[in-house]
């Protein structure tokens, strides 16, 4: 919607109207350049066009992966589909559209790569993809310096403070495997702890990623996400890193992750856990320095898709069949991974 008409990295482009352009792809890159669901900094209806053209390497489609030996581009026949039209004037009809395209793209077999976009677009994403997985069969590694639990935004039901609500009272996330990383500040207040606590989600505050360790935070995340679910939907919001390393959101709290941590961790999780969508979010380029935050969110996409097409090479046997049923790796830890 905003800039050139360009993929990520140059990988070939597809057309939801069109099933065989992205019918042999293994993950369809969606762009959801929203940003009507803010309450502080606007512009991540930028972020998308951003974090897609963001990168000093040509754009030709490939990107091979010097710790994994993985080139996630081509193996994956990863393609972009564009973005949804989203006003920002039109929030549910927005947010519909949004959840329908995402659906078809997992009905499809493929892995839905959203960019944001603020963090309402949570609320459709993982919505699309429990449509197909099944309803309370999906869990949900959320990746962020705030909860997104509220019950209203400024009175709407609607905003980046609140998707991870409307997901848990709709039915499409258990509450209990809803885990959370990286939490902290001065928000929410205690009815919504409260509230929180009663769907018993986990939350693993950055007090606990720095005193226990983010390895280890990690361990009991992936446990907790491959039970009783059918994959795993992980949402990072850019903000669960430090500002000093990630200017460029809507809603800055000092204090977070690292980036380093941040890449190793989606690497891990996509190399362990069966992704069955995930989307990264709060990227506002007017905000951004030298495009650092922009960069770093190229990266974690590229990370989780090396990390995919790492794992499905392990579920190939020696006959060159894929196995049914993609192993869980839970804990593999090498040079590659957290």
């Amino acid at each position: 919607m905003y800039g050139p008409d360009a993929t990520f990295l140059g990988v070939p482009a597809a057309d939801l109207d069109v099933q065989e352009s992205f019918a042999e792809a293994g993950a369809v890159i969606l762009g959801a350049p929203f940003d009507g669901g803010t309450s502080h900094r606007p512009g991540a209806r930028f972020g998308p066009q951003a974090i897609r053209l963001t990168d000093y390497l040509p754009h030709d489609g490939c990107r091979p992966h010097l710790a994994l030996g993985v080139d996630p581009l081509s193996e994956l026949h990863v393609v972009d589909a564009g973005d949804v039209e989203m006003l920002s004037g039109e929030t549910e009809r927005s947010l519909d559209k949004l959840a329908d395209a995402v659906e078809q793209i997992a009905r499809s077999g493929a892995i839905p790569v959203v960019l944001g976009g603020d963090h309402t677009i949570a609320l459709p994403d993982v919505t699309g993809v429990a449509r197909h997985v099944g309803w309370g069969r999906v869990s949900v590694l959320h990746f962020d310096a705030h909860a997104d639990t509220g019950n209203t935004q400024f009175g709407s039901l609607y905003g980046h403070g609140t998707p991870m609500r409307r997901l848990i009272e709709s039915g499409a996330v258990r509450g209990d495997r809803f885990l959370q990383i990286g939490l902290r500040g001065y928000w929410p207040e205690p009815e919504t702890l409260a509230w929180m606590a009663g769907q018993r989600m986990r939350s693993f505050e950055m007090t606990e990623v720095v005193e226990r360790s983010l390895d280890a935070c990690m361990t009991d995340a992936l446990a907790i996400a491959a039970e009783e679910c059918e994959g795993v939907f992980l949402s990072v919001d850019v903000d669960v890193v430090d500002p000093g390393l990630a200017p460029g959101t809507g809603t800055p709290e000092p204090g977070g992750l690292s980036s380093r941590q941040l890449l190793d961790a989606v690497r891990r999780i996509a190399m362990s856990a069966r992704l069955v969508g995930m989307d990264i979010v709060e990227v506002s380029p007017p905000y951004d320095h030298a495009e650092v935050t922009a960069y770093l969110a190229n990266r974690v996409v590229l990370e989780a898709l090396s990390g995919i097409a790492w794992r499905r090479r392990q579920a190939v046997d020696r006959n060159g069949v894929r196995r049914p049923g993609e192993p869980l790796l839970e804990g593999r830890t090498n040079n590659a991974g957290t």
